[in-house]
């Protein structure tokens, strides 16, 4: 296989994404959220891991005639905001108009968040919460915590979209990554088995998905406040 053609693979593989999204998109018109769960978990692990392989089979070289970064932003858009917000607003767990106004906040902060040329950071972090709803919508359901919490939280999360609060990266950001990476892969394997489980409220899934989502959330917030050693500094 040439070089063109494995670059041109990746690409195609992570334009899957769009058909996990649609799978997502149609399980949440038919109200069947764990099973919309399973395929954004699943658009999750691609997006996990296309960006390591573009890197690595240097795709903007091999295969430029396609924008690798437009082409995640899209699914982005899809998988992590779109179709979580409409579960949210669907679902009940926020009734009335509260369920109008988080999509309201969700949709229109998320899109110019997305088109912010200010959102990463040197270290390949992201300044600002970096519209990560899918994780979000998914402990609320896992959760169900009262409306008015879920309300607040939505809000909170959409205003720091636009304050320098840093938010990890777990592949791209160095710093910790030796913790990140684990946590974010135990994240995938805890919403997978908490939709598995159709959100049973005695699955310790459930404690770990609160665990590892409170850390990807916090984990950046930390190392702004914990001076890095200086690498002369290290042993």
């Amino acid at each position: 296989m040439t070089r063109n053609l494995k670059a041109l693979s990746v690409h195609l593989f992570t334009a899957t994404g769009a058909v996990f999204a649609m799978l997502a998109m149609l399980a949440a018109v038919d109200e069947k959220w764990s099973l919309m769960f399973l395929w954004l978990v699943v658009a999750f692990f691609v997006d996990g891991i296309d960006g390591p392989l573009a890197r690595h089979y240097e795709v903007k070289r091999y295969a430029p005639q396609f924008d690798g970064n437009l082409l995640d932003m899209i699914i982005d858009y899809l998988t992590y905001i779109f179709i979580p917000a409409f579960a949210l607003f669907k679902s009940g767990l926020l009734p009335g108009w509260t369920g109008w106004v988080a999509i309201i906040i969700i949709t229109f902060t998320s899109v110019m968040y997305l088109a912010d040329t200010r959102m990463k950071t040197k270290d390949n972090s992201f300044s600002g919460f970096p519209a990560c709803w899918n994780m979000v919508v998914l402990v609320a359901f896992a959760i169900e915590p009262n409306f008015w919490i879920t309300l607040v939280w939505v809000t909170a999360l959409a205003i720091t979209m636009f304050i320098p609060f840093k938010f990890v990266h777990p592949v791209r950001t160095e710093r910790w990554r030796v913790i990140t990476l684990p946590m974010a892969l135990a994240w995938t394997f805890f919403a997978g088995w908490a939709a598995w489980v159709d959100f049973h409220p005695e699955s310790w899934a459930h404690w770990g998905l609160v665990a590892t989502t409170a850390y990807l959330m916090l984990a950046g917030i930390a190392q702004q406040i914990i001076p890095e050693r200086s690498r002369e500094a290290r042993p």
